[in-house]
């Protein structure tokens, strides 16, 4: 398994952060006590939940366990959230700011799988669930890809295979190129999920991104990747990282 050690940290700082967080997680820092809190923060007349103080509770629990070596903000590190060099020339800016594109991931897609027995078994809904986003992970990206839609530029292609020594290019988890990526890929599996939602919505058919996440973009990305790169089955683009991001 990639990352091994790094893994095995973020489940100790997890530890770490169940436990100073007792208002939630009581004084043992049980993580099923999440559904408790959470069933406290619902509308009593109509069972409904928030996504928006669901989400403020997960981002509470787990942006402390992320490697401090990441993207800081006056001192305070915000988990999966990079500069990006484009945005900087869009705004005309030297301010981390105001040129941060955020992801955080492994949160939503965290989130995406508890908010799922919320509903399956306890009969509760949820509203705000809309502001999930997709996902911006190595097989939705390297789908797009793979069809062509995206492509590097020759330059940084080039630079990618020189790093890796193969044809496959290759960049560290937090260079322009993979931040770049994967802000273009929650770009498109927006535009991807409308279209679709549009035609379910004809139909009378309810139709979330979590869904055209798991049985669309994240399977169709992974069965393209198996059919273009048959030995390894990997992305498109490699990724040089520590196994905590991706």
């Amino acid at each position: 398994m990639i990352g091994v050690g790094p893994r095995a940290k973020l489940l100790s700082r997890l530890g770490d952060s169940l436990l100073q967080h007792s208002d939630i997680f009581g004084p043992e820092g049980r993580p099923g006590n999440l559904i408790d809190y959470v069933i406290t923060t619902a509308d009593p007349n109509s069972k409904e939940l928030d996504y928006r103080v669901f989400w403020s509770t997960l981002q509470k629990l787990l942006i402390p366990i992320w490697p401090k070596d990441r993207t800081q903000i006056e001192g305070t590190p915000i988990g999966d959230a990079w500069p990006l060099r484009v945005l900087e020339k869009q705004n005309g800016s030297q301010d981390i700011k105001k040129n941060i594109q955020p992801f955080h991931k492994l949160t939503q897609w965290l989130a995406y799988s508890l908010m799922v027995p919320f509903v399956i078994i306890l009969s509760y809904s949820w509203k705000n669930a809309h502001l999930g986003t997709g996902l911006p992970e190595y097989r939705n990206g390297g789908l797009f890809i793979d069809l062509g839609v995206l492509s590097l530029k020759p330059e940084a292609l080039e630079r990618g295979q020189k790093a890796s020594g193969q044809k496959l290019p290759m960049f560290k988890d937090c260079s322009d190129e993979i931040v770049e990526w994967r802000a273009l890929t929650v770009a498109l599996l927006d535009e991807v999920y409308n279209i679709i939602e549009r035609q379910m919505a004809e139909q009378e058919v309810e139709f979330s991104m979590a869904q055209m996440l798991e049985a669309g973009s994240w399977k169709a990305g992974r069965e393209l990747a198996a059919e273009k790169r048959t030995e390894t089955k990997s992305s498109p683009i490699l990724i040089d990282g520590d196994g905590t991001l991706f």
